[in-house]
């Protein structure tokens, strides 16, 4: 197991007191964009993700909160360090940023994703939100639109279509309710579209959208769903025609100095095979390819 640079560890610290790269890069001499490549480095090698990387800088994931502790009381011994990364044998961490329905999808056929012979850890990284790649905060990720980021590589996979949906066996009085994110948690077209086309025959509001499908399912009411879910279960049926205006193509990402990874590559490839094998179902021509 190759040995990792004290400086890594001295310089993981001084973004935790610092809260960003910037002034954790001046501590030490170096420009942010080579701290940021070290801290990537001391992830790669730990084989955990220890930052959540957003806009207002660096936070810690549990491991990096393991490994704060661990540094704190390491008195200059390594040897916990050591013991803990060891529990990891270095395999990669692939992460994977998605929406909440795609998530599901992938989920029901993992194995065509992630195999138990990979030399990597797939790490799932499920929000609304749009998928960050832009300072390598994720390896992979399933947009909704082409990138604007000059760093990013996409590629095309496919139109995704949304309808209503109800329960096969939804009561009358139930077909006429809709269930709907709340207007907070309606970040993406389809999830504001009840609010702005039903908001008179909205009946019930949840804080995430997987709740919907539940409640759905359950007879509770209709809900806008992506045709790729709806369309597969059995227990459910349209409730109208497929929405046009909430048609969309979608993407997936890579940054470009992770996309020639080969653990990075080797599950973007499984990806696009997933998705575009599936591109008449997402497009919601009701054509579940593998039955």
């Amino acid at each position: 197991m190759k040995s990792i640079p004290w400086s890594y560890y001295q310089l993981f610290l001084a973004v935790i007191r610092h809260g960003g790269l910037s002034g954790a890069a001046a501590e030490h001499g170096v420009s942010p964009a080579t701290a940021g490549r070290h801290m990537l480095d001391l992830e790669r090698r730990l084989g955990r993700a220890l930052f959540v990387r957003s806009q207002r800088g660096y936070g810690l994931t549990p491991e990096g909160e393991t490994l704060n502790a661990l540094l704190t009381g390491a008195d200059g011994s390594f040897r916990r360090i050591d013991d803990w990364r060891g529990e990891a044998a270095a395999p990669q961490l692939v992460r994977l940023a998605l929406g909440t329905w795609n998530a599901f999808l992938i989920s029901a056929h993992i194995g065509e994703i992630c195999r138990e012979d990979d030399p990597f850890r797939l790490q799932l990284l499920v929000g609304e939100a749009r998928a960050s790649l832009a300072h390598r905060e994720n390896d992979i990720g399933i947009r909704s639109f082409e990138p604007e980021e000059s760093n990013l590589a996409a590629q095309r996979l496919g139109c995704v279509a949304y309808a209503p949906f109800r329960s096969r066996n939804a009561p009358p009085l139930a077909r006429e309710r809709w269930i709907a994110v709340t207007r907070e948690e309606a970040i993406s077209d389809y999830l504001r579209w009840p609010h702005q086309a039903r908001p008179a025959a909205i009946a019930l509001l949840v804080s995430r959208p997987r709740t919907m499908l539940d409640l759905v399912e359950a007879g509770a009411g209709v809900a806008v769903l992506p045709c790729f879910i709806g369309d597969t279960n059995q227990r459910l049926v349209r409730a109208g025609p497929v929405i046009e205006e909430l048609e969309h193509l979608q993407w997936l990402v890579l940054h470009d100095d992770d996309r020639h990874r080969r653990e990075v590559r080797r599950v973007a490839d499984r990806l696009a095979r997933f998705m575009k094998a599936r591109a008449a179902l997402y497009a919601g021509k009701r054509a579940e390819t593998d039955g």
